[in-house]
């Protein structure tokens, strides 16, 4: 588990920083990608669910149930979803993480049913950001159905190229619908 925490840590220091706005992908096909605790607060006090066309705030046993659970499987990756997901890794300081939450919020619509996208807040879950090597927001975390995980850093310049490059990673990686 360490190892893979310190290959995915080497690859997030190599990635783009929260300033600089452009995007990368990392695809993890070699290696196992386990996650650690988490525990997210819902930033808005409502009570939401899935399959309300809005993205979900995670709390440690939701991450468990739905997401992974690193207390049953320790050494690989077994995803528990039913759908797969777009893991938004942001802290609320951040400009490019504020830019992307809007774009988020309307891919949660637009995807309703077919994609679930959660969000975790780094300034409150440091041990799950600590070992998913997030060293730059906003990160993304896209979890197929079966098979690895593939992450993401930082955004595009603008809102529309942003919006562009979720929807062409969601439907290759996500839902394997190849380029559109």
């Amino acid at each position: 588990m360490k190892k893979i925490a310190l290959s995915i840590t080497a690859v997030a220091l190599l990635a783009l920083s929260c300033t600089n706005g452009s995007a990368t992908s990392l695809k993890n096909s070699d290696q196992e990608v386990n996650a650690a605790t988490t525990s997210v607060s819902d930033k808005t006090g409502d009570d939401q669910s899935e399959g309300s066309g809005k993205p979900v705030y995670l709390t440690k046993q939701d991450f468990l149930d739905k997401v992974m659970n690193y207390e049953k499987n320790q050494s690989e990756w077994v995803y528990e979803g039913d759908m797969p997901a777009l893991i938004d890794f942001y802290a609320d300081w951040c400009g490019p993480c504020r830019k992307a939450a809007p774009i988020l919020e309307e891919l949660a619509k637009e995807y309703e049913g077919r994609i679930h996208i959660y969000k975790i807040d780094t300034e409150k879950e440091k041990e799950l950001a600590s070992v998913f090597g997030i060293q730059s927001i906003p990160a993304f975390l896209f979890v197929p159905q079966k098979g690895k995980p593939t992450m993401s850093n930082g955004i595009a310049q603008t809102d529309e190229e942003t919006k562009a490059m979720f929807k062409k990673m969601i439907d290759e990686i996500l839902l394997g619908e190849g380029a559109s």
